[in-house]
Formats: C-alpha cells, structure tokens, sequence
C-alpha cells in the first residue's frame, strides 16, 4: 500500500469520466506496505480507495477483484469493487492497472487484543468458507516453487548463518508439502494491516491481491505469524489461542491440519523473510515506500524450529 505512481488531477478526472460516483475531489496517497501504490479518493459523492498496481497485469487482475465481488456478496467483511459504467470493475491509470473500491470504515492495530483476534480468525474461516463457491482458480505465486528459486538468489547475498538456515529450511519444506490438506481460496497475506477494526468488530479484511488458492492452514499459519507474535518475535499464548478458537468458531481445524499446524508456521516464515530479504537486497524505486525488517521473520523461524508453537 505504498505510493511508488504519482496520479495527477487530469489523469483522475479522465478516470472518472468512466464512472458514476461523482466528480473529482482530492487524492490522498497512503504510505504504508510495500506492493501498491493506494490511495483515498474523495469525490462530491463519497471516499473510495484507488489502487495502482505496480506488479499484477491487468490480464491477472480481474480475479482478484471478482474475488473481493463475491466474498462480498456472500457476508465476507471486505471492500467491494466498484464498476464502471459499463460493468467493467478494472480500469487504467498512468499506463497501469487500477481499479477503485469502497471505502471501509475502522483502522487497524499493532496491538490487538484477544477479542480483536477471536474475531479476525472468525472472518478468516468464514472467507475459507465463502471462497468454496467462486469458480475461479489462482495457483499460489509465492509458495515453494517461488521461495526456492528466490532462496537460491539470494544466497550469495546472506551471511553464512542465514544461508545455511534458508536452504535447511526449503528442502525441509520441500519434503513436508501441504497439497493434501484442505485447500481453497486463501488471503495469504492477512496482517494486522490488512485487517480494518471497529472495536473488537471486523469492519473489513482488505488487501486481496496475493490470494489463491492453498491450504487453508497455511492461511491461518500466515495470521498467526503476525497477529500472535510478540514485540520479542515470540508467540503469544493467549493471543493465539484466541485466534485459533475464533477459526474454529466458524471452520473446525481437521486432526491432519492440527498436526501440520507447526510446518505451516514454518512456511509462512520462510514466505516472508524470503520476500523481505528480496524487497531489501533488491528494493523498488517510489515516491513513499518502506522496507519492512526480513529478520522478524527469520527470528520467529528459529523459534518455531525449536518447536515453540503454541497447542491448539
């Protein structure tokens, strides 16, 4: 959600031409993450978010915004896309995709609380759930074929420690794979700023553009990563817990998902510290952006492969 595209007036006001929403206002960039370039779009008849991507094509982004139509459609907390006027829910702005969402109302959290968790793990199952009726299929981009071949660039690039630890960590993830697991639609990507609170009450999980289809456990490994783990880069207990009893308020975990639970941590270790190491080593040019410390997730790895995970 970082502003690397600078969007002028003229640019906007050609865009809107396409829609019904009103007239142009303000655009305000939103500095913060490290994908896209976000803004908040005021118009005379409401606030919207506008998003330019700086990655995804606009062959690959209709899925993802069909996806955040249906999840929408069916109880899912999330923005909804916004069409054009002739039905189109992509469009194109400075010669690149965009599209234009409503705007939700709460914020997120670096410091949640046990009800805030029970409640984000709740909305994550019933996103898994919600994810079994759309017909679309996505492969995970950034799953172990990606981290493989990423790991072995960046190898020449890491201390002897960190290298060693990266390529043990890829050929044990290589040989406990999760593609027998329970598997949908996944957000993959579902941080604490990518959830939007009003209170202890869900107003909205937001972000999509990294979900696909995986496991469903890998998905909640990936939340768990973030929203239980302590300034120390440790697990919390309660703050797992209530995660977990959230899920499983709406999605009861299988026996073979419980007992991968521990890999799938691992798993969204690497994920990260890989895609970390990659933004730091290999950073993109922009107006506002920020690299996010790879350590943290390397850190909670070594803490995960001492078999510190939390029961469930």
């Amino acid at each position: 959600m970082s502003v690397y595209t600078r969007v002028d007036d003229a640019q906007m006001h050609r865009l809107l031409a396409d829609y019904d929403i009103g007239a142009f206002v303000s655009l305000q960039g939103i500095a913060q993450g490290i994908t896209n370039s976000n803004y908040f779009l005021h118009t005379t008849q409401g606030s919207y978010v506008l998003t330019v991507f700086e990655a995804l094509t606009q062959v690959q982004l209709p899925f993802f915004l069909r996806l955040k139509q249906h999840l929408s459609r069916n109880g899912v907390a999330c923005p909804a896309p916004v069409p054009q006027k002739n039905g189109r829910l992509d469009a194109q702005v400075a010669g690149k995709p965009a599209c234009i969402v409503s705007r939700l109302q709460g914020g997120d959290t670096s410091y949640p609380t046990a009800g805030q968790c029970f409640h984000t793990g709740a909305m994550l199952a019933k996103m898994h759930l919600a994810g079994a009726s759309f017909p679309e299929k996505m492969d995970n981009p950034r799953h172990s074929a990606w981290w493989t071949h990423s790991a072995e660039r960046l190898m020449p690039l890491l201390d002897k420690d960190d290298a060693a630890l990266l390529a043990d960590e890829t050929a044990f993830l290589a040989a406990h794979p999760d593609h027998a697991l329970p598997q949908g639609i996944i957000h993959a990507d579902l941080f604490k700023d990518n959830v939007l609170l009003d209170g202890e009450r869900v107003a909205g999980l937001i972000d999509f553009y990294y979900a696909c289809c995986g496991s469903f456990v890998y998905d909640l490994a990936v939340a768990l990563n973030d929203w239980a783990r302590c300034a120390d880069n440790v697990p919390n207990t309660a703050l797992y817990d209530a995660f977990v009893r959230g899920y499983e308020s709406v999605r009861p975990l299988t026996p073979a998902e419980r007992a991968y639970l521990p890999v799938a941590h691992r798993a969204g270790c690497v994920r990260f510290w890989v895609s970390r190491l990659l933004d730091f080593h290999f950073p993109a040019e922009g107006e506002m952006t920020f690299i996010k410390d790879p350590n943290v997730f390397r850190d909670l790895l070594l803490v995960y492969r001492q078999g510190r995970v939390p029961s469930v």
